[in-house]
């Protein structure tokens, strides 16, 4: 079993709507947040323009992640639901109907029975290595 970690939406200005869902949201605020070098760097990014934006307040943080264009095969939000064991959560949620798109270190990105996706992140990890396969 896991909890929500975050709710993920992409858009094209993760500026513009992360300010306008904390001023719209009690209790949340813009958190302050850089993109690793390295990481802007191997995607090809501007390291001094975020991509993503995320907001924290009294129930799960907001990401607001750039997705230039819709892309039909991406929800435009999605669930990162943090597990503690995430080989077993992957097999059980197969069993229960689920599949599997793509797996990373710290996460896996995944479907739900009717194609929905949502990702298994690992509880111990700080979610920094998602930056890099979400802004790809």
């Amino acid at each position: 079993m896991g909890a929500i970690h975050e709710i993920v939406f992409d858009c094209v200005e993760p500026a513009v709507l992360a300010p306008f869902w904390a001023g719209l949201l009690e209790g949340y605020a813009l958190r302050e947040t850089e993109m690793d070098p390295a990481a802007s760097q191997v995607l090809g990014l501007d390291p001094t323009t975020p991509t993503i934006q995320i907001i924290d307040g009294p129930g799960p943080s907001i990401c607001f992640q750039n997705v230039d264009g819709q892309r039909p095969e991406n929800n435009r939000v999605h669930f990162d639901v943090q597990v503690g064991d995430r080989g077993a959560e992957v097999e059980r949620l197969k069993a229960a109907g689920a599949s599997v798109d793509r797996v990373l270190p710290t996460y896996t990105v995944m479907r739900d029975p009717e194609g929905n996706q949502f990702c298994l992140i690992d509880k111990s990890e700080q979610h920094l290595a998602g930056e890099v396969e979400r802004a790809a």
